[in-house]
């Protein structure tokens, strides 16, 4: 089996010629092969099975065999997208939690929750997203929440303060008038 070393990042390949190197430098007998592992950062068990997959494979060995495996629990495109269109046409108005339940109850399709909740996120404005939308232009729901309290704070402030009104001044003003007078 051959590997593409174009499917790989360029760390994975930089890590492969780095063991290939060390790997050599033991083999050769100019570094002790305990020494070699410590210098990649494994067990000598580990160096041991790297090396049989060097004399196995040569430097394609070296390079992880997972890679450019699609994973067993990728969600099928099909199903991604029925999903995404359930959502975008019947059930736009529910939160995520809601829309998780609808799909396994009404359409019998068992995909987590967090995978539904990343699939909408990634799919465009989520529930987040649409509040943060609909904000006034450079607000942020922390701003929102300290404006909340504060208004509250003048009103509670405004109800005890004493009344200086022209309707408090009426009362206020007979009132003297009695103490005066009586």
């Amino acid at each position: 089996m051959r590997l593409r070393v174009e499917n790989y990042p360029g760390t994975a390949v930089e890590r492969a010629m780095k063991v290939e190197e060390v790997l050599l430098r033991a083999t050769a007998g100019k570094i002790m092969w305990w020494q070699a592992a410590e210098m990649i950062g494994i067990s000598d068990r580990q160096l041991r099975r790297w090396r049989k997959r060097y004399e196995d494979g040569g430097y394609d060995g070296l390079l992880d065999r997972r890679r450019g495996v699609p994973s067993h629990k990728r969600v099928p495109k099909a199903q991604a997208e029925q999903v995404l269109e359930l959502y975008r046409e019947q059930y736009f108005d529910l939160n995520v939690r809601h829309f998780h339940e609808k799909l396994r109850e009404e359409h019998q399709i068992g995909l987590s929750y967090t995978w539904v909740k990343q699939a909408l996120q990634g799919a465009g404005p989520g529930e987040a997203e649409v509040q943060a939308r609909d904000r006034p232009q450079g607000t942020s729901r922390a701003h929102l929440v300290n404006e909340v309290a504060n208004v509250r704070e003048d009103a509670v402030t405004q109800f005890h303060a004493p009344k200086t009104g022209t309707e408090w001044g009426v009362q206020v003003l007979f009132k003297t008038l009695e103490d005066v007078s009586g």
